[in-house]
């Protein structure tokens, strides 16, 4: 997921497909000339349709394609014939992706399964023919309804990482450098803040066959609730994490003092995020040794913690323990 790829939010404009009209035919033949009423329904407009893909990462397909027409339905005939029903338009989202109301920010629904399929856009229903209306005192109806408009608005879209941890820290905590460790991702990694401007995800694979997915969220700063920084951009992000690692540097000035800011950045932009099990890993441990750690563990909040290395590979093995018991997997 290069920069330039993944997008997640998007706004689009819909238009679902009109219902076709009922028929407001008479049956003529040749030795019935005046036959009764035999107009068929109009077919319903084409709906437009939301479908899960856990095969995508990014609503990007949809950044050149912001126009979205479904097809309107076919008017009745004679003969009670029902009118074709619209094309439906079925549009693939990834996972996590939630749909606004654009004038509202009402949330309408969200897509957290593959193949789950949800209507954005109702087609409008056809029209009912003049059958529908002759009755023993009007047998000869000669009008039909017109079919239902469809729906044209403006949605947004809006995507939600889902993965199983969540790393949480600062810029240069380390996040992208231990993905690209435990995971075949390949983060962009530099010396210098806020190197990471997308989610990255990886797949970390586990003892047995077993894996789970871990997300690379962008780094928190202090304000970022207040959208300083890359602010709550990404920090949504982190609502769809079963449970948040939270990666503090070894050389930080105070671990504490630093996850507590960590934690009330969360707490000021969702307090529920706060009930999602957690782990701190102390990062860049390759720089301590037994009698440092032991005064830095005196200091520590209390939380499952961990020392790692990502350049040395300290403590992954056991990290990746660590996680898959916080999570309940077994």
């Amino acid at each position: 997921m290069s920069g330039s790829n993944f997008v997640d939010y998007i706004k689009i404009y819909c238009r679902s497909g009109k219902g076709g009209a009922g028929s407001a035919h008479f049956r003529r033949e040749k030795f019935e000339p005046k036959g009764g009423p035999d107009g068929g329904d109009g077919g319903r407009g084409g709906h437009i349709i939301l479908q899960g893909n856990d095969q995508m990462w990014t609503l990007l397909h949809l950044k050149y394609q912001r126009h979205i027409f479904a097809e309107n339905g076919g008017n009745g005939g004679k003969q009670q014939s029902t009118g074709a029903d619209g094309k439906d338009v079925i549009v693939q989202v990834p996972l996590g992706t939630i749909a606004k109301n654009a004038d509202t920010g009402e949330v309408i629904f969200e897509i957290t399964t593959h193949g789950e399929k949800k209507i954005l856009a109702m087609g409008g229903r056809g029209g009912q023919g003049n059958t529908h209306f002759k009755s023993a005192t009007h047998q000869a109806p000669r009008y039909a309804q017109p079919g239902e408009p469809g729906i044209e608005k403006e949605f947004i879209l809006e995507l939600k990482i889902l993965a199983d941890v969540g790393l949480v820290g600062f810029p240069n905590a380390g996040k992208s450098t231990l993905l690209s460790v435990v995971s075949a991702a390949k983060p962009k990694i530099a010396d210098y803040a806020f190197t990471t401007l997308v989610p990255n995800l990886g797949i970390v694979a586990y003892r047995d066959d077993k894996s789970f997915v871990m997300a690379d969220i962008p780094g928190i700063i202090e304000g970022a609730h207040e959208g300083k920084g890359l602010g709550i951009r990404f920090l949504r992000h982190i609502e769809r994490n079963s449970m948040l690692l939270f990666m503090v540097p070894a050389d930080s000035k105070n671990i504490r003092e630093e996850y507590e800011i960590l934690i009330n950045e969360l707490r000021e932009y969702n307090p529920e995020l706060l009930d999602k099990k957690r782990l701190l890993a102390i990062t860049k441990s390759d720089m301590l040794d037994e009698e440092l750690m032991n005064e830095i563990r005196k200091d520590l909040p209390d939380l499952p913690r961990v020392f790692i290395s990502s350049l040395t590979g300290q403590g992954i093995v056991t990290l990746k323990d660590m996680i898959w018991k916080v999570m309940n997997f077994d």
